[in-house]
């Protein structure tokens, strides 16, 4: 499903990622674990395709790095959940039309678009929340709406980048049951996270990134 092959990435001319391998299966769960720095989001980038390899192969389900054409990322990323660091959340916008949006970009029709919102609020826990305005959320209640828009597409991978960087110990795992929730219902799901505790609590495969180089490891 997602092959990377002895892949290195740079920018301005120092590399980031040396000679990189991972293969993830469908509906597998793997915490990308590093420092922060370490390039993990820099991974993730490869994966949709935000990034090239300046060597090796990125392939993402039917997608070629090497082939790869501008023309093909709304399609390559209609498969892929990505919930980012930064949250970008619309702030003038209420949580139902925070994720309404990422389908309504892709043309799905009004009626199509409700039914997927509500199930997919009702799966983070937010349908209560639904006509609540951003800044009116918990930093969890903002986290659970980032997720919400990643999955609402129904991709067959889910992103997380440090999904729980700003939370506090008992609100990050909640937001890890919530993955973990989600991948038992068949996402498969990378999580890049700094916090080796929440990584201890996972019980999932395990890779860390660590001067560039990515290792897969038996305990953190």
């Amino acid at each position: 499903m997602i092959y990377i092959d002895h892949v290195s990435v740079g920018f301005d001319g120092q590399l980031v990622l040396r000679d990189v391998s991972l293969q993830l299966k469908q509906g597998e769960f793997a915490a990308l674990v590093g420092e922060t720095g370490a390039g993990k989001t820099t991974l993730l980038r490869l994966i949709y395709f935000d990034v090239l390899p300046a060597e090796g192969t990125v392939i993402v389900g039917e997608f070629n790095s090497k082939t790869f054409r501008k023309r093909d990322i709304p399609r390559l990323r209609r498969g892929l959940g990505i919930a980012f660091q930064d949250l970008k959340l619309l702030e003038d916008r209420n949580v139902y039309d925070n994720v309404a949006f990422a389908l309504e970009v892709t043309g799905i029709k009004r009626a199509e678009i409700g039914k997927r919102v509500l199930r997919v609020l009702a799966d983070v826990g937010l349908s209560h929340k639904r006509n609540n305005m951003p800044h009116e959320l918990s930093g969890g209640e903002q986290q659970r709406v980032v997720i919400a828009r990643a999955l609402v597409n129904e991709p067959f991978v889910l992103l997380a980048d440090e999904p729980t960087g700003n939370l506090d110990p008992v609100t990050s795992f909640e937001i890890l049951e919530l993955l973990q929730t989600i991948n038992r219902r068949g996402t498969a799901v990378i999580m890049a996270t700094h916090n080796y505790e929440l990584v201890r609590r996972s019980g999932s495969r395990v890779v860390q990134l660590k001067d560039g180089r990515l290792s897969e490891i038996q305990s953190v």
